[in-house]
């Protein structure tokens, strides 16, 4: 049988993003089950598209999402990501 998700691996970061801001990339990547480049792929999109901004705090970043942006597909376009978060809260 075929695996498969719901969601993308835009949207697994982004949930392990909104569920801790301190993860680092190693972090995310081993929660989403993605490699690394992956996953810094993934956060540089999100932060150029602005779902994301990203804030260096030490010797890593935090990132904050910007809920209220809706989502980029037009079947869901009337929905933020904000709205889609909070399923994971």
């Amino acid at each position: 049988m075929t695996q498969w998700t719901f969601l993308t691996h835009h949207g697994h970061v982004l949930v392990a993003v909104v569920q801790n801001p301190n993860l680092t990339i190693d972090l995310i990547a081993a929660k989403v089950g993605i490699t690394s480049r992956a996953t810094a792929n993934i956060l540089n999109d999100l932060v150029e598209a602005g779902y994301l901004v990203k804030e260096r705090v030490g010797r890593n970043n935090r990132y904050t999402v910007h809920g209220e942006f809706p989502l980029r597909h037009p079947l869901n376009d009337k929905a933020t990501v904000g709205d889609l978060l909070a399923i994971f809260n």
